[in-house]
């Protein structure tokens, strides 16, 4: 199933991110050679709740540094707690100064 292929990459790449760091919907869509599918980035990481190994899209957030996927952590608080404790601020639902701690998956190979 290529959607299912397309779900596995995005799990994966994101698995990858470092404790404390962020990226982005695009950066992950562009690093598994998909870019301009940010938003299917997004669906796929709404699917990842229950998968283990656990998959940390709660340090997925739009480029603009927003917490847009929020609401599919059950909990609209979970996903701000979530980056709290890993000593991120947050601000009007967006990490201050998330270019600081911006995260690109570049050169990975999949």
């Amino acid at each position: 199933m290529p959607e299912q292929d397309f779900f596995e990459r995005v799990y994966l790449v994101c698995r990858m991110i470092p404790y404390g760091k962020i990226t982005t919907y695009g950066d992950v869509a562009r690093a598994i050679g998909s870019p301009g599918a940010a938003r299917m980035v997004g669906w796929a990481l709404n699917k990842s709740t229950a998968l283990d190994p656990p998959v940390p899209a709660h340090r997925v957030l739009n480029r603009m540094g927003m917490l847009s996927g929020k609401k599919a952590f059950g909990n609209p608080m979970l996903m701000q707690e979530l980056l709290e404790q890993e000593g991120h601020i947050i601000k009007d639902d967006a990490v201050v100064e998330f270019h600081n701690v911006l995260w690109q998956p570049d050169n990975i190979s999949l």
